[in-house]
């Protein structure tokens, strides 16, 4: 059930990888959704669907159904009383699933947002971060009552609108190490690894390719803010052309020695080739992070910025500075976590795509092994344990609140701060 939850595509390719690892486990992955039903936003192309059948009418075929959705809470819920009690664009879908199958035997697994594990009151820190204020103005603020009361708030809505009060739903929350302090807030959770996106094909992980092409994924709206120090950064150096994908145009510089390409949504092989073989990537968000990861080699991290001048501030930056977390807790070089947290933050944008251009060392040195660590084993890949989950589910005798109740049980007390 792919849908787009917050506002970049990702959620829609994680589901359909996640539909992938079941295909290739052997359990057949549908996309159900009635003719009379548009697909929600965003979700009909141009996707990689293969291994997923399309079906618009519901014929059960086994005992149990297992579904996979971005944050079922928002996405797949059915209408509730009450503010922002709509329910999610797969609502019908789920209803129909359950009604057919019974709720004992329909097991919801929610995919929720990547790395975003803060708790109740480091959520309430961020929502004044992005909204301007600064870090010693908010380590004022939370000493107050009126901070320590929104915290408690945005707990309770927190749990409302994941739906940690339905026995069937299963909330995974992927990561690239697990944080204790969530996990004792929010028992119900499931942190694992990432669900890797199927690597590109046409070079090994550890191969290094020197390319005169880069790729930068631009789909934050703030990416015009890099553009001109990005070509100041290329000019002179051995990169003669870096092919932008966004969602809306860029004013991209003319007259340059780099080659500006602007492209359009390709199909989703082109993409992983032109991918691949870049010299450097230029990511966002944590699709396109983790396929950065997974083919292994230098890439840059930008996923918007707020504000201008000396107020600018990065916007959602919690997958980077977990990234960064890992690779300090790996012995990564600081000059490489520095130079890739400063981009991230629209910091010495010039300076450091010189390094990534012309430096052999930094590109060298550039971690190339996996960040995910602190799971036990069968965590560490969320792919594999959402396949576990499911052979769990089709092969054994819990029903599905059973499952849920003992994978939550089994999940407690191992994260780590």
């Amino acid at each position: 059930m792919p849908a787009v939850v917050g506002g970049g595509l990702g959620d829609i390719a994680e589901v359909l990888d996640a539909g992938r690892e079941l295909a290739g486990a052997g359990f057949p992955s549908t996309l159900y959704r009635p003719a009379d039903r548009p697909l929600p936003r965003s979700v009909d192309g141009p996707w990689d669907f293969r291994g997923i059948r399309r079906a618009p009418v519901l014929r059960p075929r086994a005992a149990r159904a297992l579904t996979v959705t971005p944050n079922w809470g928002v996405s797949a819920a059915p209408d509730r009383p009450g503010p922002l009690g709509r329910g999610g664009s797969w609502a019908t879908e789920a209803e129909t699933i359950e009604w057919a199958y019974g709720g004992a035997a329909t097991l919801h697994v929610s995919l929720e947002e990547f790395a975003r594990t803060l708790t109740s009151a480091e959520e309430n820190a961020e929502r004044w971060r992005e909204g301007g204020e600064t870090a010693a103005a908010t380590v004022e603020r939370r000493r107050t009552a009126e901070f320590r009361g929104d915290a408690a708030q945005f707990h309770r809505d927190f749990r409302t609108f994941r739906g940690f009060d339905r026995p069937n739903v299963l909330h995974v929350f992927q990561t690239f190490r697990p944080r204790s302090a969530f996990a004792r807030e929010f028992p119900e959770s499931i942190q694992v690894g990432p669900i890797w996106p199927a690597r590109p094909l046409g070079r090994s992980p550890t191969e290094r390719i020197e390319s005169t092409e880069w790729v930068w994924y631009a789909s934050p709206s703030s990416s015009d803010a890099l553009v001109d120090e990005i070509d100041r950064g290329l000019r002179a150096t051995g990169v003669r052309r870096i092919v932008v994908r966004s969602p809306r145009p860029l004013r991209l510089p003319s007259g340059s020695g780099v080659e500006w390409v602007p492209e359009r949504p390709m199909e989703p092989a082109e993409w992983s080739r032109r991918f691949a073989a870049a010299g450097v990537r230029i990511v966002t968000g944590s699709r396109t992070l983790l396929e950065a990861l997974a083919v292994g080699g230098p890439f840059l991290y930008f996923n918007g910025v707020l504000a201008g001048g000396r107020r600018r501030h990065r916007h959602r930056p919690e997958k980077v500075q977990a990234l960064v977390r890992a690779w300090r807790a790996m012995g990564v070089p600081e000059r490489i976590r520095r130079d890739v947290d400063d981009f991230s933050r629209g910091r010495r944008v010039a300076e450091v795509v010189r390094t990534a251009a012309t430096d052999r060392d930094w590109s060298r040195r550039f971690p190339r092994s996996s960040p995910v660590g602190g799971f036990p084993a069968h965590r560490r890949d969320g792919g594999a344990y959402l396949v576990d989950v499911a052979r769990a589910f089709a092969t054994g005798s819990d029903s599905a609140p059973d499952l849920v109740r003992r994978l939550r049980a089994e999940g407690r007390g191992s994260g780590r701060r």
